[in-house]
């Protein structure tokens, strides 16, 4: 079992949130536009907005996390 550094998941789960938004935005922008007969809901894309903005927080969060938890060890080394 490999042990991942929490800020390479902490930046993979930022990265994957980002392109989140990105898509979701994108789809709310063209959600006026018929596809077909009816136009699409952008219930989906607004919920999909709102789950990535949180990964990316708590990605954040756990980003700074590590930062002080490393910086705390350096201060006790030192």
């Amino acid at each position: 079992m490999a042990i991942t550094p929490a800020s390479g998941l902490a930046l993979n789960g930022i990265q994957r949130g980002m392109e989140g938004l990105q898509r979701n935005a994108a789809d709310i922008a063209s959600a006026d536009r018929l596809n077909g007969t009816e136009t699409r809901s952008i219930v989906e894309p607004l919920v999909g907005q709102i789950q990535n903005a949180a990964q990316v927080e708590a990605s954040v969060k756990v980003l700074k996390t590590e930062n002080d938890m490393l910086g705390a060890l350096l201060d006790v080394k030192a």
